[in-house]
């Protein structure tokens, strides 16, 4: 192979290394928004709000038993 094949070959590599860690850093970016609360439509606001009726049903149940 000559030089100018050797050249292109990295930049390809290079390339192509590149467009791969942009896209999991895309990736990571998006997952990691969805994980803090933002008003109401993240996962991390419908777990709260889950866990926050939970509570209150137990609470009800263990009131009404007693």
């Amino acid at each position: 192979m000559t030089p100018s094949d050797w050249a292109a070959l990295a930049v390809s590599i290079t390339t192509l290394i590149g467009a791969i860690a942009m896209g999991v850093r895309h990736l990571v970016k998006h997952y990691l928004s969805e994980l803090r609360p933002n008003g109401g439509s993240s996962l991390k606001d419908s777990v709260s709000r889950l866990e926050r009726q939970v509570e209150e049903i137990i609470s009800i149940l263990i009131n009404k038993n007693k």
